[in-house]
């Protein structure tokens, strides 16, 4: 794409996913690095967890939704077909973002079961009286999307790629998360702790990536690739927008169980030149503004 268009890629929120495929970033990153020597803009985002975020629907096979929910709904009409369905469901299961384990499936938004958020496919199947093997939790899946589907955490990724990934010059650190009512729901921690995780879990405690290294990956790196040229340095003329943090105190706290807690250390975020937070107080500000890239 990048060749033939002419334009930079990013390979957004990269991550190795399924047990099939734990250890192959060093091909996914050497490919990279292949692609800049040949003069290609490639860079990549990541968020620093093994799990990912997103519909259930994922482990449904792609040909099965084409066409929407009453289409699918149509397919599961006939048993031919609802047999490829289901047998597509468990090699998901198996082998992609199921992670061979349906407690590796964990619910984060059930809006017609509320009471399944937080738990996991296999609680599901428990709780039915049904035994917790992959058909039983494929045809939970099929379940789940009749009944208008599901945002669920799938914990089928290894820490040796994050951290792998983590350590390319071309990662920038990214959320892939959004703005959340506390207490609503189960989401991924990274929706709270992703930055400050880095700094405190890969960088302090680890020592993975230097912490210069991951302030440039959070600030200036994502700003020259979105093309903002006045933000992501401190340097007369750049926005001010800062983050004032402990290093020896900066740390995630919401975690798989508990995502709802916000992270400890950052005592002052100034947005703009005005304080957002100040002594570990939020004020309720507006002096952020849409970011556009400016015209070439």
């Amino acid at each position: 794409v990048s060749e033939k268009a002419n334009i930079p890629v990013i390979l957004t929120h990269h991550k190795v996913i399924g047990k099939p495929m734990w250890g192959k970033s060093n091909e996914t990153l050497a490919l990279v690095n292949a692609a800049r020597k040949n003069g290609l803009d490639i860079q990549i985002d990541q968020y620093p967890y093994n799990a990912s975020h997103t519909s259930i629907s994922v482990l449904i096979p792609s040909w099965a939704r084409a066409g929407g929910d009453n289409a699918f709904k149509e397919r599961l009409k006939n048993s031919e077909l609802r047999d490829r369905i289901k047998k597509g469901i468990i090699f998901n299961i198996l082998n992609d973002r199921g992670g061979d384990d349906l407690d590796r499936v964990q619910f984060a938004k059930v809006k017609w079961m509320p009471e399944l958020e937080g738990k996991t496919l296999k609680y599901w199947c428990e709780i039915k009286g049904l035994e917790p093997t992959t058909a039983n939790g494929a045809e939970l899946v099929i379940q789940a999307q009749i009944n208008g589907g599901a945002n669920c955490i799938f914990h089928a990724m290894d820490e040796a790629d994050v951290i792998n990934i983590m350590k390319h010059p071309q990662t920038m650190i990214a959320s892939d998360g959004r703005l959340v009512k506390l207490g609503d729901g189960h989401p991924h921690p990274r929706w709270y702790g992703t930055f400050p995780r880095v700094l405190g879990r890969y960088v302090r405690e680890k020592k993975i990536i230097s912490l210069a290294e991951a302030i440039h990956k959070m600030t200036l790196l994502p700003a020259k690739a979105m093309g903002l040229n006045d933000r992501g340095f401190i340097a007369e003329g750049y926005k001010a927008d800062l983050t004032l943090f402990d290093p020896e105190k900066v740390i995630d706290k919401a975690t798989f169980e508990k995502p709802h807690q916000y992270s400890e250390g950052i005592e002052y975020v100034i947005v703009n030149g005005e304080f957002a937070v100040e002594n570990n107080i939020f004020k309720s500000i507006k002096a952020g503004v849409i970011l556009k890239k400016k015209a070439q």
